[in-house]
């Protein structure tokens, strides 16, 4: 996460917003959550990555650095498996477009998770097949973004 960070870090931007997913230890019905198995179709990954940070810098034009990074593979309770990092000039801009990063990366990338817990196992719960980058709204609480607001003059 360090190594991420410090990349993102530019002397034009005044913020960086790092969010960091890590496994929990329940999900839906399932206590006890000890490990989470990740999987993933790794080019469409690459493409809808790529596609997302194309988003970022369409809705959010003075975006510094992004990064996107999802790991694979088995990881236990308290290990970070996801991480969505931006710098902007200005802390609004930073929150949003990191925030916009990790809900298309939800909607969009065809990455699957196994669920280990006390009294079982199974693949996780709420899949829903993979959306389009661009139909996304910039907001899942539908205010609209600091570009959004300038261009309606508010």
């Amino acid at each position: 996460m360090g190594q991420v960070y410090e990349w993102a870090v530019r002397g034009d931007c005044g913020a960086v917003v790092l969010f960091s997913g890590t496994v929990r230890d329940h999900a839906d019905g399932r206590d006890g959550v000890s490990s989470l198995t990740y999987e993933a179709y790794e080019e469409q990954c690459e493409r809808r990555f790529e596609q997302i940070a194309d988003e970022i810098r369409q809705r959010w034009t003075d975006v510094g650095r992004i990064a996107l990074l999802h790991r694979l593979g088995e990881m236990q309770v308290t290990e970070s498996t996801v991480l969505v990092v931006v710098s902007s000039p200005h802390r609004p801009q930073a929150f949003e477009a990191a925030r916009f990063g990790i809900d298309a990366l939800k909607a969009s990338a065809p990455i699957w998770k196994h669920e280990v817990w006390e009294s079982g196992s199974d693949w996780g719960t709420r899949a829903v097949p993979p959306q389009s980058v661009s139909s996304l709204p910039s907001s899942t609480h539908n205010a609209p973004s600091a570009g959004e607001a300038r261009n309606r003059g508010t």
